[in-house]
């Protein structure tokens, strides 16, 4: 990143503290900053996907000079610049007035991802969202919780869909200087870099770190790639998710063994430690050998690392825990078993599990002896996992939430403020406070929902602009052409992966296009979403969407917006009318896209698993319902038989039932509810308020 100082030369002095507020992520989640920033230069904002730190270093310097003397610009600025102080000084958060007991203590959480901006792409998907959310929460909370993760220089890929309909990866080097990160440095000015000892290799891991700030919470990156280590080993940080699985175990190795490292090398000590999946689950291995060195009993040192660790599983199916031979395992940690003291078999012990190809060494299994409190992320998770790891009891569940200032649309930001009865922020997790969305006029409530379909049109149509001139108008058609802001748009929106059955609406073609193409009725399916390189059978399911968006039938009703991002998600959680969602039951761990559709104003329908079990209450939106021990026909025959009959009788009905103001007062309705229900019951704030009361609080020991 830019040096702070590098763009601070480039402000006048009245209006310096924007170089702070850029380098800061609390302005991700603060409507009031993004406004301000949107405020320097409308066209600058959204070339550079709304990015600050790039607009400041690119917007010229008569511009900062004319805003320098502005009124309104400098009493917005002003107002900002108080609201960021103010919630960065003030000492009543939630933790210290509700849990002093954590008054110099330190929570420290380790993910393999965080999704935090569009500007720092080191997340794929949801469990990366779900781990910045995680961290934006504990700053609002003022929970004293310090972040471990990667720097990936290239973080997840770049998806361009080509002509044919194939999925075409490319990865691009960080743009660090217009990055949200400073790297650490030491008192004496030099870099900090941590080392670490891959057994079976003659030469030291080094990690240089990186720090990323978001409000009060801290997160500390790692990076390999530097010209102390070898070639292999400076790829080791290079790609989220890439590699064979020798690749894989030295880039958990880095994370888990390279992290505890690294909080020792910041003087950090921490007294309650969280892994975000098993990718983190040898920080457990390495604070077994410093315990052990320590001369500690095994027995005891493994009794206190238990009390004071939580280990959160996403995965409900087996393929997604990774698993690594015996034989890998001890090449890599021949030495660490030496210090530990204990025989080679035991060591295997504490991973071990029995996968389909024999017994190997799991790291869900090694998480899950090596902590006290466990957990799933819903409910209905929490059964599956309790099938699933049958050996282990003591599972719960803390069922996700979202990040609501991150999320919300500003329009929507700017209603609560002025028309809600107290500081809405402050009364996140109130469901009484919340019913009060149901006394918005309907025709105040319907011109905001009308403004954020024609954003998303906007986004879709400047896309097309900046990216595919010269393309053929068959192809302009499916990349959105002819997207209309008006018609009914159900979007999908994820990861493409078989078990979400992308393409399960096209079970019968001529239906779907007699549903799409109803008289006085237009429907339209926008698509988007990436499969990981590797998964040939997700990039299938885009192609075949790619065929039938191009067939006669359904031009200018299926489209499909490429290289799905922290950006377009945000205009696509906020600007479709309707959020579908299919997975195989019982297979969906929670999913978060769904609520963050529904807080603004758009209802679910969805298959009921993960979230939607708890948060469909049968006016909010509709419920997919099929026996789960049906065969995965039976289940997909009776889902798509529901899926259109209510879409024919029911949801598309409802959308277009006007009165003569042409406002569709039922489905208002249900969009209201769908907002006042999913709010305070899906906040991210409510689920870290859960994590504290039963884990955090009681692994203080």
């Amino acid at each position: 990143m830019a040096e702070l100082q590098e763009i601070q030369q480039r402000l006048p002095q009245r209006i310096a503290g924007l170089a702070e507020l850029a380098t800061d992520l609390w302005w991700a989640s603060s409507a009031e900053a993004r406004s301000l920033f949107k405020m320097i230069s409308r066209s600058h904002w959204h070339d550079t996907e709304h990015n600050p730190i790039e607009q400041l270093r690119t917007v010229s310097q008569a511009r900062f000079a004319l805003l320098a003397e502005n009124p309104t610009f400098l009493a917005y600025y002003d107002r900002v610049m108080d609201i960021y102080e103010q919630e960065h000084a003030t000492t009543e958060t939630f933790t210290l007035t509700n849990h002093k007991e954590f008054l110099g203590k330190t929570i420290a959480y380790f993910s393999a991802e965080y999704g935090l901006h569009a500007s720092l792409p080191i997340y794929s998907g949801g469990l990366g969202i779900l781990a910045g959310d995680h961290v934006k929460t504990a700053g609002d909370l003022g929970l004293p919780l310090v972040a471990i993760g990667f720097l990936y220089p290239y973080g997840y890929f770049e998806q361009h869909i080509d002509s044919d309909g194939s999925q075409v990866t490319e990865y691009r080097n960080l743009d660090f200087p217009n990055s949200p990160v400073q790297q650490v440095f030491l008192p004496d000015g030099s870099p900090l870099v941590i080392s670490l000892r891959l057994d079976n290799e003659p030469q030291d891991l080094h990690l240089q770190i990186w720090r990323v700030k978001v409000g009060r919470t801290t997160i500390y990156l790692m990076d390999s790639d530097l010209d102390l280590n070898a070639p292999d080993d400076r790829e080791i940080t290079k790609r989220l998710y890439g590699g064979d699985k020798v690749y894989r175990l030295r880039q958990e190795i880095a994370l888990g063994i390279g992290g505890v490292k690294t909080l020792a090398a910041l003087g950090i000590v921490p007294d309650v430690w969280h892994a975000n999946e098993g990718h983190a689950a040898f920080i457990f291995i390495e604070r077994l050998r410093l315990e052990m060195q320590k001369g500690i009993p095994l027995i005891d040192a493994v009794r206190m690392i238990k009390k004071t660790s939580i280990f959160t599983t996403h995965t409900p199916v087996p393929a997604g825990h990774d698993a690594f031979s015996f034989d890998l395992i001890t090449e890599y940690f021949a030495k660490t078993i030496e210090e530990i003291g204990i025989s080679k078999e035991d060591f295997l012990l504490l991973g071990q599990h029995e996968e389909v190809w024999g017994d190997a060494f799991n790291m869900t299994s090694l998480a899950m002896n090596m902590t006290l409190y466990r957990n799933a992320v819903s409910k209905k998770h929490e059964e599956v996992t309790r099938s699933m790891w049958k050996e282990y009891d003591n599972i719960g569940s803390v069922t996700n939430g979202v990040h609501i200032p991150t999320w919300l649309a500003p329009e929507w930001n700017e209603l609560f403020t002025s028309s809600l009865h107290g500081a809405w922020k402050k009364n996140l997790t109130d469901v009484e406070y919340w019913k009060q969305i149901h006394q918005i006029p309907d025709e105040l409530f319907w011109k905001i929902r009308q403004e954020l379909n024609q954003d998303l049109q906007g986004l879709i149509l400047a896309t097309l602009r900046e990216q595919y001139v010269g393309v053929n108008d068959r192809e302009l058609v499916v990349r959105g052409a002819l997207f209309d802001s008006r018609a009914f748009t159900i979007g999908f929106a994820r990861r493409f992966a078989t078990y979400k059955r992308a393409t399960l609406l096209f079970s019968d073609p001529d239906r779907l296009a007699r549903i799409l193409n109803g008289e006085n009725m237009p429907v339209q399916l926008l698509f988007s979403g990436k499969a990981h390189p590797a998964d040939k059978e997700g990039q299938a399911l885009i192609r075949t969407i790619w065929d039938y968006a191009n067939d006669p039938l359904f031009t200018g009703k299926i489209y499909f917006l490429e290289n799905y991002s922290m950006h377009s998600a945000k205009y696509l959680v906020q600007g479709v009318d309707l959020w579908l969602n299919t997975p195989r039951k019982p297979l969906e761990a929670s999913g978060t896209s769904g609520m963050k559709a529904a807080i603004n104003g758009v209802p679910n329908f969805s298959v009921l698993d993960g979230w939607w079990i708890e948060g469909y209450n049968n006016n909010n939106g509709w419920a997919i319902d099929s026996p789960e021990d049906a065969t995965p026909a039976e289940q997909d025959a009776v889902d798509v038989e529901a899926i259109y009959q209510t879409l024919e009788k029911e949801i598309v009905p409802l959308y277009y039932h006007r009165e003569l103001t042409d406002i569709p007062h039922g489905w208002i309705k249900v969009a209201k509810e769908s907002m006042a229900s999913v709010i305070p019951n899906f906040t991210s704030e409510r689920m870290l308020i859960e994590y504290i009361r039963k884990f955090y609080s009681k692994a203080l020991v």
